[in-house]
């Protein structure tokens, strides 16, 4: 407790600013539950559609881009808290999650169609690692802190 008291007595004292988004905590937090709540609906349509026949790869294909448009709204507005303009973090958000739809869709090939593994369990197993691609690339290439505007004044009130 005295460890923390001193950091941040360190931080007001040398002028640096505090972000006003919240903490990378708080921002894993509502990323975790943003993404349970569209990766579960989402999982559940793969297996719904991988069950009516459509082949694995396919049915990823149909249900990425869906669940991308919805998790772009979510992660902007509740995880991120975005004030941004919607064009420029838009083409970055389309850009990554073309990179997680890389990484689904290399888990599926090797795992499933080269070694044989479940397309169930490689799915399931799959979200996650795109998952933690994906929040690191919001935090940090998306929805980036665009200046120091966005950051309030040191609690000592100078600077």
């Amino acid at each position: 407790m005295e460890r923390q008291a001193l950091v941040l007595r360190s931080l007001c004292m040398n002028n640096i600013p505090i972000p006003t988004r919240g903490g990378s905590f708080s921002q894993l937090a509502r990323y975790v539950f943003v993404g349970i709540v569209t990766n579960l609906l989402g999982y559940l349509a793969y297996l719904l559609l991988t069950r009516l026949g459509v082949a694995p790869a396919l049915a990823v294909t149909y249900l990425y881009g869906i669940g991308a448009a919805i998790g772009y709204l979510g992660h902007r507005n509740v995880t991120f808290r975005d004030q941004g303009g919607i064009l420029g973090s838009g083409v970055r958000y389309l850009l990554i999650h073309c990179c997680g739809y890389a990484i689904n869709i290399a888990l599926l090939v090797v795992f499933v169609g080269k070694l044989g593994y479940p397309h169930q369990y490689v799915q399931a197993i799959a979200i996650s690692v795109v998952a933690g691609f994906l929040f690191l690339s919001f935090k940090f290439i998306v929805f980036r802190d665009k200046d120091t505007s966005k950051m309030e004044r040191p609690l000592n009130g100078v600077g």
